[in-house]
Formats: structure tokens, C-alpha cells, sequence
């Protein structure tokens, strides 16, 4: 079933222990859209400054991703992130940030799109959110991803946009920041009480939560990597691949849940063995698969 995808394009530089990557292509609908696109087309929402050095297309050439929503404003310039990774790499520490066109209008949804059955609404300002939701005419499921920034300083907008989704998507620090409770059951039933029928709590390399508002949880670990390199985009990919798992089976029950967590587990483990989309560019569907049996191994018992 259709599936779209609205958020960043990003010029990235990235520090971590492995080496420094300047200038490299990132953003959140970009990471998303390469992980999804192995499971199911991808409908392309977002937008880039005319200072943007990389083409898209070739970027995404022999993939069903549709860039048909990528808007090109010749007189703005590109988000740009630079970031830095230490010890054990499982957070990121923003050296600067350049909202750009990020800070602007959002893109429009073209026409075509709007009938998208599946939604992914990547990290952004909630009123931001909300403004590209509406465009969209009778999704069957909704998920967004936040982050501390909304949480702190924009709390009634990103209210608003909870009771307007299905699905939130945020880390252990973002789940206890939201709900204020230390423990992230209670976390994810609180944040269940203010909208979205799922809450799923990235935990790096501690694996991920996932509950329902009908008292469901679904705990699953991390894929036991051992070549991280750069962990930037690892929780985009994550949502690309669950959501375009999602998207093939045209299923938003809790056990399809399940198994689109593991194959977002998979997909976010090969986008951090390498710098920006190297780790995702670099493998097929059968690497997936094989990787997937490989996590269903480590986990049973």
C-alpha cells in the first residue's frame, strides 16, 4: 500500500572514533526512504535549498522511492547538521545546526500522494507535522517521531499532534522527558493516555518497546552488531524498515507490529556500519533476511 515519508534533507557532517565524514548526505526522510524502499514504494515529501550539492535521483536510482514531493527552493539553503559521537557512540552531540528551510514553510503534498494509506511524519515541529497530516485524505496508519526540543518547547502543539496520530516513535530520554516517569512502561501507557494508540521507545543498543492501548508489549533487543561506525540516521532507518514492512502487508495489527520492529532493528543495524547511507547502499533484500533469521535466533529460547 502506498507509504510516505515527509522530513529532512540534510548536508551533514559527522565526527565519530572511526573518522570524520564532511559535507555527506543525510536527513531523516532520506535515511527513512532508503531503508523503506526495500519493503514497499516510497512517496517522497521534502524540501532543499538551492545550495544542495546532491542529486536525489541518483541517489535513489534502481529504487521505488517517488521524489515527485521534493521541492527545490532555489533562494534558500539546505539544513545542515554537524554532530559528534564518543565512547560508545550511543548519543549523538549536536556542534551546530542550521534549521535553513527547515524553518520555513513546509512542502506541499502533491496531489497524487494524498491518498497515502501509511504515513511517516519525521522528526520536525509538531504544528509543522500536523500542517503535512492534513493534507493527507484517510490514512489507515500514522506514525511521527519527536525529539527534547519539541517536548520542552513547543508541549501544545506536539499535544495536538498525539491525538492526530497513531503511532509515536522517540527515545528512552524523549519517553521519560514527555511522560515524567522514570520507567518506560509507565512511560509508554502515559504517552498512550495523551493519543496514539502505540508508543515505541528506542533504546540504541538496548533494543526497543513497544506498547499498546490495549495493554500489549513487545520487548525486543538490539541486533548484536559489531561494526558501528556511525550511528546518524540508525533510528530513521529503523522506522523506514518497520514502516515499509507495514506497508507491504497493508497490516497495522500488534503482530505486524512485531515483525516490522525486527525488520526496523535489521535495517538500522546496517546504516550504522558504515558513514551516512553507505551501510544501506551496500546490501540486497537477502542480506536483510539473512540478518533478520539471525536476530530471530538471538532471541529465542
Amino acid at each position: 500500500m502506498p507509504l510516505l515519508v515527509t522530513g529532512s534533507i540534510g548536508i551533514d557532517t559527522v565526527t565519530t572514533p572511526y573518522g570524520v565524514s564532511e559535507n555527506c548526505l543525510g536527513g531523516s526522510a532520506v535515511y527513512f526512504s532508503m531503508a523503506a524502499s526495500f519493503f514497499a514504494p516510497v512517496r517522497f515529501v521534502g524540501v532543499v535549498g538551492g545550495d544542495c550539492p546532491f542529486d536525489l535521483k541518483d541517489t535513489f536510482e534502481g529504487r521505488k522511492v517517488d521524489l515527485s514531493g521534493l521541492e527545490v527552493r532555489d533562494m534558500s539553503r539546505t539544513f545542515r547538521w554537524k554532530g559528534s559521537y564518543y565512547n560508545s557512540m550511543n548519543e549523538a552531540i549536536t556542534d551546530q545546526v542550521e534549521l535553513n528551510v527547515l524553518s520555513e514553510k513546509p512542502p506541499v503534498v502533491p496531489e497524487k500522494f494524498r491518498n497515502s494509506r501509511f504515513v511517516f511524519l519525521a522528526n520536525t515541529a509538531p504544528k509543522l507535522q500536523i500542517q503535512l497530516l492534513e493534507q493527507i485524505a484517510r490514512p489507515i496508519f500514522v506514525a511521527a517521531d519527536t525529539m527534547n526540543l519539541w517536548i520542552e518547547n513547543t508541549p501544545d502543539d506536539l499535544r495536538a499532534l498525539l491525538k492526530k496520530i497513531d503511532c509515536l516513535v522517540l527515545n528512552e530520554d524523549e519517553a521519560r522527558q514527555l511522560s515524567g516517569e522514570n520507567n518506560l512502561i509507565l512511560s509508554a501507557k502515559t504517552i498512550i493516555g495523551l493519543g496514539p494508540r502505540v508508543v515505541i521507545i528506542k533504546k540504541g543498543e538496548s533494543g526497543s518497546i513497544m506498547c499498546d492501548s490495549q495493554g500489549d508489549v513487545f520487548v525486543l533487543l538490539a541486533y548484536p552488531a559489531t561494526q558501528i561506525k556511525d550511528p546518524t540516521g540508525a533510528g530513521d532507518s529503523f522506522a523506514g524498515g518497520m514502516m515499509g514492512y507495514m506497508a507491504k502487508t497493508g497490516k497495522a495489527d500488534f503482530a505486524t507490529l512485531k515483525k516490522a520492529i525486527a525488520y526496523g532493528t535489521v535495517a538500522a543495524s546496517f546504516t550504522i556500519s558504515d558513514f551516512s547511507l553507505k551501510g544501506l547502499q551496500k546490501i540486497n533484500n537477502g542480506d536483510i533476511e539473512r540478518r533478520l533469521e539471525k536476530l530471530r535466533k538471538a532471541t529465542q529460547f
